[in-house]
C-alpha cells in the first residue's frame, strides 16, 4: 500500500476551496466536459457535440469551471476555445477514474 498524506491542520479557507473543487466534480455534465478536454482544446460547440448537450448548457457549466480555475479560455476571433487549466486537473480526473474503475 502506498504512503498516505496526512494533513495536520486544514484552515477554513483551504477547506472551502477544496470543497468547491470537489463540488465542481459532482456534476456529470462537468465531468464529461473535463473528460473531453483531456489533451484537447475545444470550442463550446465542439464540447456540446462531444457530450451531446446544448451550447448554452455547456457555456453555463464552463463559467463555473472557469471560476474555479479548472478550465481556461482562449479567444480566437469570435470563437472561444477551452482547455484544462493545468496538469493537476487532468491528474485529479485520472485518479478519480482509476478509483471508480477499481471498485
Amino acid at each position: 500500500m502506498g504512503s498516505r498524506l496526512r494533513l495536520v491542520h486544514l484552515d477554513a479557507s483551504t477547506a472551502q476551496r477544496l470543497s468547491e473543487l470537489f463540488g465542481a466534480l459532482s456534476d456529470p455534465t462537468r465531468v464529461r466536459i473535463i473528460a473531453s478536454l483531456l489533451g484537447a482544446e475545444l470550442s463550446v460547440r465542439a464540447l456540446a457535440d462531444a457530450i451531446g448537450s446544448s451550447e448554452s448548457a455547456v457555456s453555463h457549466q464552463l463559467r463555473l469551471l472557469r471560476h474555479l480555475r479548472l478550465v481556461r479560455a482562449r479567444k480566437d476571433g469570435r470563437q472561444v476555445f477551452y482547455t484544462l487549466d493545468d496538469d493537476h486537473i487532468a491528474e485529479l480526473f485520472q485518479r478519480g477514474l482509476e478509483h471508480v474503475h477499481h471498485g
